[in-house]
This record gives C-alpha cells, sequence and structure tokens, in this order.
C-alpha cells in the first residue's frame, strides 16, 4: 500500500507516492528535485465539475478549504472545510459535494444550491480518495490503512463502516451496484456487491493505480504502472486483457460518446490514446513535463492534461488526435476538471493558486 510521511512544511501526517516514485528513480529517470512535491496525493480526485450547475469544486489542501468557481461568470469563492482536503466527488442527482478531509478524518458534505457546509461526517482516518453511488445515493471513501472503506448514506448523512480491506483506488458501477477497490501492491481487484457486502477477487497484477469504469461495456480499465500497461477487467466474466502504453502510466480518462480512453504516461511525457472497440493504441501524443491528470470535455472532444513538473496544461484534438494548445497554469498542476458549457478548464495545483483558469475559445 502506499507510505505515508510527514509533511515538509505541515505539521500532520500526509500520503507521498513513496512506491510510484521509488520505482521511477530506480530505473533513473529523474532527478530528486522532479519528485512531485511535499505531502500530496497523485490523483484526478481534488477537482470536479457539476455540468448541472456549472460549478468547480476543488480541495484547497493547505488553506482547509475548497474552492467553488461559478463558470458561467467566474465568480469563485471558498468554503471552509476539514483539515487537509485531499479528495473530491458531486452527487450529480442530490447536488451535494462531498469533501475527504485527510488531516481531521471526516468528510465534509457540501450543498450544492447555497455552497455551504450543511453536515461533517467522521470517518476512519486518513481518508484518501471517494466516489458517489447516484442510483443508492452513497458514498463511499477509502482509507489505506484501516481495513475498511467508510459507506456514506446520502440521504440522513450518517456512516457506516464496510470490512473490506484496505484500500487506494475505487470505482462505482451505480447500474449493477458494484464497487470496484484496489491496493497499490495488491495484486487483485475487489468487487463489493453494494446489496450483500459480499467481495469478489478477481487477480490482475500489483501496482494499480489510475481506474475508470466504461458502463457502455460494463469494462474497469485501470493502469499498472511498474509493467506500462493499461488493463481491462471485464465485469461480468472477470475475464483480463492488457494494452500496452507508455512508461509509468498514472490518469485515464474516457470520451463515452467516441469510445476512446486517454491514458497519462507520467515516465515518457506522453499521452496513449486507445480505441475501446478494438482496445488498442491509436496515437501516443506529446504532452507536457510528467503529466498527471486528464480529463475529456465530450461537448468539444477536446482533451486537457495537466503537466505537473511542467507548469502547464495540454490541450488536444479528440477527433484529429492532436496537440493544439499548451497552456500556463499554477505551479505543479496535478489534476484537472473542464465545463462543457463553456468549454473552460480548471487545472488543480499543489499551492497557491491552488485553481487556474484554461479558457480556450469555442
Amino acid at each position: 500500500m502506499i507510505s505515508r510521511t510527514p509533511h515538509f512544511a505541515s505539521s500532520s501526517a500526509c500520503r507521498t507516492l513513496v512506491v510510484l516514485f521509488s520505482f521511477a528513480l530506480s530505473h533513473s529517470v529523474f532527478s530528486a528535485a522532479e519528485v512531485s512535491p511535499w505531502g500530496r496525493m497523485i490523483t484526478s480526485a481534488a477537482i470536479v465539475s457539476n455540468p448541472a450547475t456549472h460549478k468547480i469544486y476543488a480541495v484547497n489542501e493547505g488553506a482547509g478549504s475548497v474552492t467553488v468557481i461559478d463558470a458561467a461568470n467566474g465568480v469563485t469563492h471558498t468554503v471552509a472545510v476539514g483539515s487537509e482536503p485531499i479528495a473530491i466527488a458531486v452527487n450529480l442527482a442530490t447536488n451535494r459535494v462531498y469533501v475527504a478531509n485527510d488531516g481531521s478524518a471526516s468528510v465534509s458534505v457540501i450543498d450544492g444550491g447555497n455552497d455551504t457546509v450543511i453536515a461533517t461526517i467522521s470517518s476512519a482516518p486518513l481518508p484518501y480518495t471517494l466516489a458517489v453511488d447516484e442510483s443508492s445515493n452513497r458514498v463511499y471513501v477509502t482509507h489505506t490503512y484501516s481495513g475498511s472503506v467508510t459507506v456514506i448514506d446520502g440521504a440522513t448523512n450518517t456512516a457506516t463502516s464496510l470490512k473490506v480491506g484496505d484500500a487506494d483506488g475505487l470505482a462505482v458501477d451505480s447500474k449493477a451496484g458494484k464497487v470496484f477497490l484496489s491496493t497499490y501492491e495488491d495484486p487483485n481487484i475487489r468487487i463489493v456487491d453494494e446489496a450483500t457486502g459480499a467481495v469478489t477477487k478477481v487477480a490482475v497484477g500489483a501496482h494499480i493505480w489510475g481506474m475508470a469504469f466504461d458502463e457502455s461495456s460494463s469494462m474497469l480499465f485501470f493502469t499498472r504502472t511498474a509493467t506500462g500497461e493499461i488493463e481491462a477487467l471485464d465485469e461480468k466474466t472477470h475475464a483480463v486483457s492488457t494494452i500496452a502504453v507508455g512508461k509509468i502510466p498514472c490518469a485515464v480518462a474516457i470520451n463515452r460518446f467516441t469510445h476512446r480512453l486517454f491514458v497519462v504516461n507520467y515516465g515518457d511525457d506522453t499521452l496513449s490514446v486507445i480505441d475501446l472497440r478494438n482496445r488498442n493504441v491509436i496515437a501516443t501524443l506529446p504532452v507536457g513535463k510528467h503529466p498527471q491528470g486528464v480529463t475529456v470535455d465530450a461537448k468539444s472532444n477536446k482533451v486537457f492534461v495537466a503537466n505537473v513538473h511542467g507548469n502547464s496544461v495540454t490541450v488536444i484534438d479528440g477527433v484529429k488526435n492532436a496537440v493544439i494548445n499548451v497552456q500556463d497554469a499554477g505551479k505543479d498542476p496535478y489534476a484537472v476538471a473542464v465545463d462543457s458549457a463553456t468549454g473552460h478548464a480548471y487545472a488543480a495545483n499543489y499551492g497557491p493558486p491552488w485553481v487556474t483558469l484554461i479558457a480556450l475559445d469555442r
């Protein structure tokens, strides 16, 4: 599982990707100065867009707050939450926003109508990431070292503990009522039945990182950082297949309309484009230095890549599979979200300014 080490500039413990970067450094890829900044996790869950309200929500880990941006008019404000907020998710059906507070072992619930905290729910220590099942109105929160997952009832804002083992990665199939869990060193994906709590293990190999579920095909796609592969797990048959990509793939995004999977390869500064209909790589594109986050605007078919050590966001035309723009971001952008109505993207940074606007003309 992923090690936690003390902050260099904070009073409490936090997560660093020791395993991933030890692998990279052992292969003489990077200098010490190129390792990600202190005490932040490698995740795409630090920023989220609500397409119904056209609001962007991003965690400000060092400030104990969430930045809220109205994409329609650019108005920005902050909402105080718990200590060291680390991941965020939105329930589109209820317009509730959930924030995992790593430093205070809690989840803040924000009313998306007025952007105020309406509940603070205690959880197991060191919450890591979270995902929403809108069909059941449940929120699942992982904790790397607790041996359990916190399950929040969105109707009552009460929490229970599901004893299914440690977990880092998390994805949900709301139609089938299944939750997918991974831990970096564990060679198994765990599939949890929401109704019964039963756990099914599928052997896939260790060093799993980014995950995304494709409802149209009932397939779970995830990266294996050490082998430079994407693996595809059939939810129904549990069959597993692999697709070779670049070095240290760490984040993925799916355009469900075009059936394309986009994979950022941290180790060789590229983006792999995969056609999900035949599961082959159809393009490999250069991006910025050490890409770490990726998102897709399905409406415009543009892809946005956050380059953590390039201090930039690369914009890609998903029709032509070509780089069309590179824009400056804040220092060390590590996750990205997009508002489809305006076509603008927003990069989450490791420090102030916590969020950077990536404005594009339609």
